[in-house]
């Protein structure tokens, strides 16, 4: 608090004012990341409509790297963070789950946006870390498929790593619906 306060230029007390307790701001920032991703209108292509809501999610969550763990841990009730849930449990309805089917299929595109979210931006191989380095060590130790994707790591594009991801995921979705 005392961090947020200097930058605010006031006092930390004042923040309490405003918020309850680290605990409520730590809830606004999740709310205020999850509000913040947009996706187009439905098309009519349930796969197409996931993926866009889907990718929305992970924007939204990419742009604040530091607020990943609070959305991983905190749980929001605010109508606008919960709205990109609901545009994805609605296009993945579309595609003919219900039920269990749909809290598997939903929870599958949210563990795959968050997931990759995290392991890009706070993993071992993320763009903060020497993934060289992590490379070299890796190469070291008897594991030769992480060896093989900490050398793609080095090399990845975020956007076509998400584009591959929700192919694969979206894939196996769809195989479901036949």
């Amino acid at each position: 608090m005392r961090s947020l306060a200097t930058e605010l230029v006031t006092g930390p007390m004042t923040i309490y004012n405003y918020v309850d307790g680290r605990d409520g701001l730590e809830q606004l920032v999740t709310e205020a990341v999850l509000a913040s991703a947009t996706w187009p209108d439905p098309s009519g292509d349930w796969r197409a409509d996931v993926h866009a809501v889907a990718e929305g999610m992970w924007r939204a969550v990419r742009a604040h790297p530091h607020a990943i763990p609070l959305i991983l841990t905190r749980r929001s009730f605010d109508l606008p963070a919960l709205r990109p849930a609901e545009a994805l449990v609605q296009a993945l309805a579309r595609g003919g789950r219900s039920g269990t089917e749909l809290l598997v299929a939903f929870r599958t595109v949210a563990a795959f946006v968050t997931g990759l979210a995290q392991a890009e931006l706070a993993g071992p191989l993320s763009r903060d870390t020497d993934v060289s380095e992590t490379t070299g060590r890796i190469a070291e130790l008897p594991f030769a498929g992480l060896a093989e994707i900490a050398k793609a790591a080095a090399a990845s594009d975020p956007e076509a790593e998400f584009a591959e991801g929700m192919r694969i995921v979206l894939a196996g979705l769809h195989e479901k619906t036949r």
